[in-house]
């Protein structure tokens, strides 16, 4: 099938692109490379099954573009994805992550799409009550960032109703892996290695024992290709292990893989992190057939692995 990926430049867009295109099918990506990168698809633009469009999901063009290529799927994972910025800057997140799947959701009632994938954020569950989080907890947005990843599941709610698009929401943890970058807040594996390996300090907010459920690449993206099928039509699924890790335990093991002391600083905790996370990941398995596959140990060993060999390039 033609499968369409947004934000395919990026992280984990690109690992997607690479999935899709070794199980056969023919790839577009757009993506305006504000932060992705072509070197994320050095494979893929050398397959004559895959196109890439520089263009903002915002650009008019787009509607145009998709009625086109008429993609079965649509995989919608382009956004702004930094809390701090959408509070800093409601109106630009606004624009992208509202407006942007709004101008997809368009595009794709156009090109005759069958389902949208759309990545939504562990964000929009605010301080959780139970954890791991379940399935059908209650949503509860503390940023911008969240509010906006909501909005986008009410236009795929809504454009199911007007047109018939199915959808599926895939609310992710804290992905890591190949290819992530140390820039911004999201990639704590990434930031922690490239310290590591370059024997920067790193620092711990807090005392180290805030947790996260970290979630390596390969299984996210094996979610996402699983939620291209029929299966989950209209529904939200978490994709994590339900495994909290603290901070200070991350750091440890990235210490190890890196080869570098595990002797981090510690700074006051910052205002709005929340102190636990994770999500339940059974409704995934029970809905999607998906389940995590990659521990901890083994997927931080891959991310350094990686980080090491592109030191220099």
């Amino acid at each position: 099938m033609r499968v369409l990926v947004t934000g395919g430049a990026g992280f984990i867009g690109s690992t997607l692109v690479d999935r899709l295109l070794a199980d056969g099918h023919e790839v577009d990506v757009v993506d305006d490379l504000s932060t992705g990168s072509r070197d994320n698809l050095a494979g893929a633009l050398a397959s004559d099954h895959f196109r890439l469009h520089e263009l903002d999901v915002r650009d008019p063009a787009l509607v145009g573009l998709v009625a086109g290529l008429q993609p079965e799927v649509v995989c919608h994972l382009a956004a702004q994805i930094s809390v701090r910025k959408s509070v800093a800057d409601p109106v630009h997140d606004a624009s992208v992550n509202v407006e942007g799947t709004a101008s997809v959701l368009t595009a794709a009632h156009e090109g005759h799409t069958r389902k949208v994938v759309f990545a939504s954020s562990v964000a929009i569950y605010g301080r959780p009550t139970t954890i791991p989080v379940p399935g059908d907890a209650a949503v509860d947005p503390r940023s911008p960032y969240a509010a906006s990843k909501l909005s986008g599941e009410t236009y795929l709610a809504t454009f199911r109703a007007l047109y018939g698009i199915e959808y599926t929401t895939l609310v992710l943890s804290n992905v890591y892996g190949p290819r992530q970058s140390p820039e911004g807040e999201a990639g704590v594996v990434a930031i922690f290695t490239d310290a590591l390996l370059s024997g920067t300090p790193t620092v711990l907010y807090g005392d180290g024992t805030q947790t996260r459920d970290y979630i390596y690449v390969d299984d996210v993206v094996d979610g996402l290709v699983r939620a291209c099928g029929q299966e989950g039509n209209g529904r939200r699924f978490n994709l994590g292990t339900g495994i909290q890790t603290t901070d200070r335990r991350l750091h440890s093991l990235i210490a190890d893989a890196a080869g570098a002391h595990d002797k981090p600083g510690f700074a006051p905790p910052r205002l709005g992190d929340l102190p636990a996370m994770a999500v339940d990941p059974v409704p995934a398995h029970e809905g999607l057939g998906w389940q995590p596959r990659t521990d901890l140990p083994s997927g931080v060993k891959k991310a350094v692995e990686w980080a090491r060999s592109r030191r220099g390039k």
